[in-house]
């Protein structure tokens, strides 16, 4: 399994109460599909995902999975446990896991390996390891993500670490049948031209078919229609990411009439009105 193309990693709406708001989760997987998204991907930081009760996560699983069903797209969920990794027997929708690379206690490289070993050797289903070491405090060399690529049962990786040496050493002899999808929602469209397969990016809520048409033209070599639309979109997804996400993304929808309220759980605060209207110019300017 090759995982390519566009995956949209939906916020987690909430209603006037503070509860998830399903029909508008419901409406936001369907929206980013008709729009060209090859799949969705639950649970994931822009999900809020450690902000949302037991339940609340099954329920968003539940919710969009039945979208998924209807539509025969690609859903991936955010588990990063082998309890939540084993919840996932049993939904055929489930096409992958985003598991993330364990965050603060900096395991090393082996550390890492080992853990990913495991987790696939219990998992359900394919495994999509999540590289975000500004996050996690754990980087990665190419050699390691090599290796980490290799284990049976991971599909791919979600790259979120920017472009350095080794991005580019890691994706110039990258291993048969692996997805790299860009993470990195700024600077997705140079992980692109390196080779990269796709991207999981919160941006896309807004703009669903520019981006789409963005990874459709680097994987086809088309440079003179990616390289302006890699800058326009660029500019928004700063736009969209100069506040903690999802707080900027869950305004936009909320502005366009999308998702019923903006709100954000703690320790998220909600986006501020200028950065707000700066991300809005970006998409009705």
């Amino acid at each position: 399994m090759t995982l390519t193309g566009l995956y949209v990693p939906l916020i987690t709406p909430f209603d006037d109460a503070g509860a998830v708001a399903p029909d508008a989760l419901a409406a936001l997987a369907h929206q980013v599909l008709a729009a060209g998204a090859t799949g969705v991907v639950v649970l994931g930081t822009t999900g809020e995902s450690t902000a949302l009760t037991e339940r609340e996560r099954r329920e968003v699983v539940d919710v969009v999975a039945g979208v998924c069903r209807e539509r025969s797209a690609p859903l991936l969920v955010g588990a990063s446990s082998v309890e939540a990794l084993r919840a996932l027997a049993g939904r055929p929708e489930v096409t992958a896991a985003l598991c993330l690379v364990p965050p603060f206690v900096r395991p090393g490289e082996a550390g890492v390996l080992a853990h990913f070993a495991e987790l696939a050797r219990v998992s359900p289903v394919p495994l999509v390891a999540y590289h975000v070491p500004y996050r996690t405090g754990q980087p990665l060399s190419a050699d390691a993500l090599r290796r980490l690529v290799r284990l049976p049962g991971v599909a791919g990786v979600k790259y979120a670490t920017g472009i350095d040496a080794d991005t580019t050493a890691f994706l110039a002899d990258l291993p048969p049948d692996v997805a790299v999808l860009g993470g990195d929602d700024a600077v997705v469209a140079p992980l692109l031209a390196l080779g990269a397969h796709g991207g999981i990016l919160a941006s896309a809520h807004l703009a669903t078919a520019e981006f789409v048409a963005l990874i459709d033209a680097w994987r086809a070599g088309d440079v003179t229609r990616a390289r302006p639309l890699g800058h326009r979109l660029a500019a928004l997804s700063r736009a969209l990411f100069a506040e903690p996400n999802p707080a900027v993304v869950k305004a936009v929808l909320h502005a366009h009439g999308r998702i019923p309220t903006p709100t954000v759980r703690l320790p998220l605060l909600p986006a501020g009105p200028a950065t707000v209207r700066a991300a809005l110019a970006h998409l009705d300017g």
